[in-house]
């Protein structure tokens, strides 16, 4: 079978919106390794090695608004779609406490070889898409409830954005209504990153964005998928119309 660096839903939709999903799979390609980080499964089945849940909450969402949806198709852990390429955390080599063992001696050479056949092929394919008249970027991640030794997260959704972004606040004023939870507006991680994905394809050329962060049990499961789709799909529209953009 040959390997795909990424998947693209519903290219002809023809809505504003656009759904991305930087860590959609857990996927190792058989160049890296030979397919296999050394990690065992269950820690290739937790957060560090994807964003549970979020892939299939972005395709359901992309039928729902009629959007088209991209999604990597390897592993955080493989590198990372949403980092610049220059940032240290591009390929991690200890996350969450867990080193990862095909990391640990990568050189130069490895890093080169992950982003010529993972990382350039999934941005440029997202740069095109992103180009569309009047698009709307939605970022689709999931976090998970607790990090090892850390208290537990509040929130069951958060909205990250830079300062001045004009779009998400309106979002997070219209999810209020569905969840009993606070909303996390920048939680459970900062809303700019120089360099990541929507940096680059969204704020940098000033297209209305915002990046969801789904607590991860919440959509282990297709219900869970489903709902949370369903309340992103009613709160976006609206949100967008507030806007006025």
């Amino acid at each position: 079978m040959t390997y795909t660096p990424y998947f693209i839903h519903g290219e002809d939709r023809p809505s504003r919106w656009l759904i991305t999903c930087d860590h959609a799979t857990n996927v190792v390609p058989p160049f890296v390794n030979g397919g296999d980080l050394g990690l065992p499964r269950e820690d290739m089945e937790r957060h560090i090695a994807y964003d549970v849940g979020a892939y299939e909450v972005s395709k359901h969402l992309g039928e729902m608004l009629d959007a088209p949806v991209i999604a990597s198709n390897f592993s955080r852990l493989v590198i990372d779609p949403n980092r610049g390429d220059d940032d240290p955390t591009l390929l991690m080599k200890l996350y969450d406490g867990t080193i990862i063992p095909g990391n640990r001696h990568a050189d130069a050479d490895q890093r080169e070889h992950r982003l010529q056949h993972c990382y350039r092929p999934y941005h440029a394919a997202l740069k095109a898409m992103a180009a569309r008249d009047n698009v709307v970027i939605i970022s689709m991640h999931s976090f998970t409830p607790q990090l090892r030794g850390r208290p537990q997260r509040p929130w069951e959704i958060g909205i990250l954005f830079p300062n001045g972004e004009q779009f998400s606040p309106h979002v997070v004023d219209h999810l209020k209504p569905h969840t009993q939870a606070p909303v996390g507006v920048n939680e459970p991680y900062i809303g700019y990153l120089p360099g990541d994905a929507i940096d680059t394809h969204a704020s940098a050329h000033g297209r209305p964005n915002t990046l969801v962060e789904l607590r991860n049990d919440l959509i282990a499961d297709r219900q869970g998928q489903l709902i949370w789709a369903e309340r992103l799909a009613q709160a976006l529209p609206r949100a967008l119309a507030a806007s006025g953009l």
